[in-house]
Order: structure tokens, then sequence, then C-alpha cells
């Protein structure tokens, strides 16, 4: 694997256009999510309906998941994420018309119109997790899956930090919540059109008839059977439980730090940027050598930067801190995005990426939640000390108890 590969890829028309959309359909669903949060916190003043947004789709995207993944194994795949993406389109286009002059749906039925959308868009992102996965693997050949996981990876990185802050600037700047939404409506437009350009890659030819929870427990067995996958994805999934501080920044500018919310931007700002940095470079240098021990490492330098986010009471160490973790986050969520094109069979990629998208997805909300309980009962900065002491311990049991992945080299694995 070399640089002619890494740019190789991109010349693969499907997968630039595939890129093209994953950046449009993020940077859509992360601008709406701040300009919802902010809708909702105007017309509530209520954090705890803050809080709801979250659960609001969490719960139909785990919940649709599993089944989700049995259909796109059955289906046409770019058909599924065309059909979703326009639903995606559909529950923003609502969003406008709630915000149109003399539309009077929010003052007469309160934030509920809002909150049914969010569902409505955790319901099509349960759909599109594992879709986007198994349309990957169709489109790239097998030599070049390192660096299409890369190049996945880092545009997404790249396209949720722009996404979050269109967000905010049209929110403030151009007057509210009707521009924000019609921006992000004329986003998800963009995005239909651009999956609707890459050529349907038919149906994956099926070795059996079974029924559909049979197919469902052959493809949780299949991750569980698996060392390496199962390993990297629990990894992944615990250092995102207890090693998320993310949810907590706001406590840390304001009490730890002193900076303000300029400088919480800051610290927001800086995992993004670390991530992004990393992932250009491993673009050019995929981690194929002592893959499993690269990992391994990455999530303890992870665990590591969070502990010294935790003792430092500095604010641009602390942004190193965060910087740091980002970059060590992207190797981890590099490796994981090419273990799972590599190690599974092309038919079953839809129901193993669903089970990834619930070991991950729920563990985003899930560790806001676990940061926040900790937080309450330990004392803001033990928690997060804790929780990154629980990533190293994770890290350290890992390595002992699975050697398959510890001792795993892509470059000695045939590609």
């Amino acid at each position: 694997m070399n640089e002619q590969n890494a740019w190789l890829v991109i010349k693969n028309r499907n997968f630039l256009l595939f890129l093209i959309y994953r950046s449009l359909v993020t940077m859509a669903t992360l601008m709406q999510s701040v300009v919802v949060g902010w809708h909702i916190y105007k017309l509530t003043g209520s954090v705890f309906a803050l809080g709801m947004i979250g659960l609001a789709e969490v719960i139909p995207q785990v919940s649709i998941a599993l089944f989700a993944g049995h259909f796109i194994d059955l289906g046409d795949r770019k058909k599924i994420i065309t059909s979703t993406t326009f639903i995606l389109m559909v529950g923003s286009g609502l969003l406008v018309t709630y915000c149109l002059p003399g539309v009077n749906i929010l003052s007469q039925q309160g934030v509920w119109p809002i909150f049914i959308t969010i569902a409505l868009t955790g319901f099509s992102r349960g759909i599109l997790a594992p879709a986007h996965n198994a349309l990957l693997g169709q489109i790239v050949p097998k030599e070049l899956y390192a660096n299409a996981a890369t190049w996945n990876s880092t545009t997404w990185q790249v396209a949720a930090v722009i996404g979050a802050s269109l967000g905010g600037l049209v929110y403030g700047w151009a007057g509210g919540e009707l521009p924000a939404y019609a921006t992000v409506f004329t986003l998800f437009i963009l995005s239909f059109f651009a999956i609707s350009l890459i050529p349907s890659q038919g149906k994956v030819t099926l070795t059996n008839n079974e029924g559909i929870f049979t197919r469902i427990r052959e493809g949780i067995q299949f991750v569980f059977n698996s060392p390496i996958l199962l390993g990297a994805f629990a990894l992944d999934m615990f250092a995102v439980l207890f090693g998320g501080a993310v949810a907590l920044l706001p406590a840390f500018a304001k009490d730890i730090l002193y900076v303000g919310p300029q400088g919480l931007g800051i610290l927001r700002a800086a995992p993004s940027i670390g991530a992004i940095l990393m992932g250009a470079w491993l673009i050019i240098h995929p981690p194929l050598k002592h893959t499993g021990k690269t990992l391994l490492w990455a999530v303890t330098g992870f665990g590591l930067c969070i502990i010294g986010f935790a003792l430092s009471r500095t604010f641009w160490l602390s942004v190193a801190f965060l910087f740091a973790s980002g970059m060590f986050d992207s190797i981890s969520v590099i490796i994981r995005g090419t273990l799972l094109q590599i190690f599974t069979p092309d038919e079953m990629k839809g129901r193993v990426s669903a089970v990834n998208s619930i070991f991950i997805g729920s563990s985003n909300e899930l560790g806001a939640f676990e940061s926040g309980v900790a937080a309450r009962l330990m004392g803001l900065v033990p928690s997060v000390i804790f929780g990154g002491s629980m990533t190293l311990v994770v890290a350290a049991i890992t390595a002992r108890i699975n050697p398959v992945l510890r001792k795993l080299s892509l470059r000695k694995h045939k590609m």
C-alpha cells in the first residue's frame, strides 16, 4: 500500500461520488442537530428537553439497525441509501415548513412536531450507517479497502466540523431558524442528487433462504465468533463509553478553565481537528503493519489523553490533550472500518455493519449519560480520570485475552 494507491481510490468515479454524498449528508445532519438544539432550547428553555433530543434519535436508530442490516444484505444497497436519504430530505422539509410565516404548528402543538422529525432522522440513520459500509464494499476493490476506509473517515470528520460550524453561523447571521433549516434542506437535496448518480451495484447473491430472525442472529454470531471484529468493535465502544469527555466540556470550560463559550468552541473543535490531520496522514500511510498493536496503542493513547485533560488547569494544554485524543481516536476508527471491510463477507456486510453501528452509535449517548452520572457521584475531574483509567484497563484486558487481534498485521493478510 503506497501513496499511489491513496490517490488511485479517488480516481474511482463511484467512490468519489460516494465521498461527495457522505460529505453533504453529514454536513446536513450535523447542521440540523445544532439548529434543532438551539431551536428547542429557545422554545422551551429546558435543559431536559435538550437531553431528550439524543434519546428521541437513538431509540429508533438502535431499534431499526439489526432489521436494516438484514434487508441491506437482501436488497440493492444503493437504492436503499437513496430512499432513506429521501426520507431525511422530507424530514428536513418539515422543519422548514414549521417555521414558515403563517404556519402555527409549533405555537399550537409545542415542540412535539420537532421531536417526531428527530425520531425520523434517527430511524433513517439506523439504516444509513450499515448501508454506507455495505455499499462501500461493493464500489471499491478489496486491495483499496484500507485507503477507502481512511478517506471515508477523514471526509466524515471534515464534514462534521463544517456542518456543526455552519449551523451556528447561518443561524446567527442569517436571521434564525428558517434560513438555517432551509440550508439544511438544500444540503439534503444535493446529497440525494449525488447518491442518485452512482449506478446500482445490484443485489448480493444469497447463500440461503433463511428467515429474518435467523439471518439477524447469523450476523450477530459472526461478530461474536470473530475475535478480530469483536475485539475492535468492543475496544472502540468502551473507549467512547468511558473515555468521552465531550459531554462535560461545558463544565470544564466554565468551572475549571474559566474560558467561557469562546473557549468551549475551541475545546469542542480540538478533537476533530486532530482526527482530520491524522486521517490525512493515514491516507498516505495506512496502518497495515502491526495493525492490532497499533489499534491497542491508539486506544491506550486516547485514555492517557483523557486523563491528562482532566488533570490540566491550563487552557492550551487542555486543547493539546483533546487534539491528541482526536488523533488517537482517528487511528482506532480507521482501523475498525478497514477490518470490517476486509473480514466480513460481502453478503453479510449489512448485518455486521448494523451490529457495529449499535456498538458505536449507542455508546455515544450512553457515554454522555455515564459521564453525567459519574460526575454527579464522583465530581467532575475524578469522573473523567475514572473514565480514562477504565479505557486503559479495557485496552490492557483486550491485549491480554485477544492474542489474535494483538498479533494482527494487515500487511501479512492477503487483500
